[in-house]
């Protein structure tokens, strides 16, 4: 059964073009945006100016009609008053025109007796009629699930996530002026891959009809970009959309944002000073000092503390002397399983279980076991550990960064080692690349990389809980499922 609103305006629609009246025309020209007289109001005063937006309210006061108008987030009122406007217009604005639909005026920017910033309408036209009746904002949706489905909906009667947004595209464009300013060039590199590669993680898998073969979304941008360092760039950045095939929770998307930045010449040590400039200059670009995340204040102006792992697993009891039995006794009582046991594993994982959570400042864990990554330098001071990075904030983490490896004979072994681990059952491990081998074999100068999740920075920097929160569209379930 069609709603009723719906059937009445369908009726609406055949009406305007019995009587000649285009609802959906092609375009609207205005000369300014609502937002620019807002914000400039004085200079507008009793000037002409035509503007469009939507109406998110009207009404009628005999041969009066105010409408509140927004566009883009910002509001200001259309005012019509019967001898300015003519009668056949007025006439058409009552008959026609409804909460939802856009509009276009032209007329005087003036201040009504009560001070409301108004356009006084000499002329108006309805640019794209709104089948449905426009929910009251004060009523909102507050049903997640609808306001995830119908992302348009909430973006249109909830200012908060309309807000969030503006802020998660101000921190995308920070982070590039932020890269751009220190020399780096924006590159792309391929979407699908015919191997993936970058992070330990499943992948999405897809055929590629025209050569007759599988390829991958890929997992992260890190083989490619540093292929571009080999070719002769010193600083290049991507930020891009990966996919990994993995759960769906409060910071899990199977489709993410990530940034991912390679520095000539540079190491892990020199990615920490980056990544930390330039999360503070993000937030200092937004006006954010402190922000409340999950219960508890994150201060972004203190200085990032930075841990070694291994002293983080000694204050919970795992220290190098722990023997293995014991380590192992510790992966079976927290439900760890590993295809087969590795000591730098096993310590990786069970730092993930006991300290990761409660790593709420930010915090750079430094110097983790070397069979946690095989695209990673060895430390220069202790060959079993490798020079890594995660920066952890709120709980989480947010950023992996690397002395990244460029012996190529190392990490052809290394590449070895989790084919090996593969065919152990270890979905998550990486794939043999042998072209990125054979690109390192032509020389890739010492590098640093790091790689932060754009859209758990956001929820970091927005104070939000959920990473589908700061998504537009985050992944769900077919309705009927």
């Amino acid at each position: 059964m069609e709603r009723k609103d719906f059937v009445y305006r369908i009726e609406l629609v055949k009406k305007l073009r019995a009587d000649g009246v285009e609802p959906y025309p092609h375009s609207a020209k205005i000369t300014h945006e609502i937002g620019e007289i807002v914000d400039r109001s004085e200079e507008f005063m009793g000037k002409k100016v035509a503007v469009a937006g939507r109406i998110y309210g009207l009404r009628f006061h005999g041969k009066l009609a105010f409408a509140t108008l927004r566009s883009n987030g910002r509001e200001i009122q259309g005012f019509f008053r019967y001898d300015v406007l003519g009668e056949k217009e007025y006439k058409f604005l009552k008959k026609y025109v409804q909460r939802g639909d856009f509009i276009w005026l032209h007329g005087e920017v003036i201040r009504t007796k009560r001070g409301e910033l108004s356009v006084l309408a000499d002329d108006v036209r309805l640019i794209s009629k709104s089948l449905y009746d426009l929910p009251h904002e004060w009523f909102g949706i507050g049903d997640v699930e609808t306001r995830y489905r119908q992302r348009y909906l909430d973006l249109l009667l909830n200012r908060e996530p309309f807000e969030l947004f503006w802020k998660r595209a101000k921190i995308v464009e920070e982070m590039r002026r932020f890269l751009w300013s220190r020399g780096f060039l924006e590159m792309e590199t391929p979407v699908l891959q015919p191997v993936y590669g970058g992070a330990n993680a499943k992948p999405f898998k897809t055929h590629v009809n025209a050569l007759n073969r599988d390829y991958y979304l890929r997992i992260s941008d890190e083989l490619y970009l540093k292929r571009l360092i080999v070719g002769g760039y010193t600083k290049v950045f991507e930020i891009s959309k990966d996919f990994r095939n993995e759960d769906i929770d409060t910071t899990h998307n199977p489709e993410f944002t990530m940034i991912e930045a390679y520095w000539a010449y540079a190491d892990y040590n020199d990615m920490m000073d980056l990544t930390e400039e330039m999360i503070k200059s993000i937030a200092k670009a937004l006006g954010i000092e402190k922000v409340n995340f999950r219960g508890k204040e994150i201060d972004f102006t203190k200085p990032f503390r930075r841990e070694k792992m291994l002293d983080l697993l000694a204050n919970r009891g795992i220290t190098r002397d722990t023997d293995d039995e014991e380590i192992k006794s510790m992966l079976e009582e927290y439900n760890i399983k590993l295809p087969r046991y590795e000591r730098g594993l096993a310590l990786g994982k069970l730092f993930e279980r006991v300290c990761e959570e409660d790593l709420y400042e930010p915090v750079f864990v430094i110097d983790h076991p070397k069979e946690t990554t095989p695209l990673c330098k060895l430390h220069r001071d202790d060959p079993d550990l490798v020079e890594r990075f995660e920066l952890y904030v709120g709980g989480m983490e947010l950023a992996n960064g690397y002395t990244e490896l460029n012996d190529p004979m190392l990490q052809e072994k290394f590449f070895k080692d989790e084919t090996e681990r593969r065919t152990l059952g270890d979905e998550e491990a990486h794939q043999y690349d042998a072209d990125f081998v054979e690109a390192l074999r032509w020389g890739m100068p010492p590098t640093g990389g790091v790689g932060i999740g754009v859209d758990r920075l956001t929820m970091l920097l927005t104070g939000q809980e959920s990473i589908k929160e700061v998504i537009l569209f985050p992944m769900l379930a077919p309705k009927e499922e």
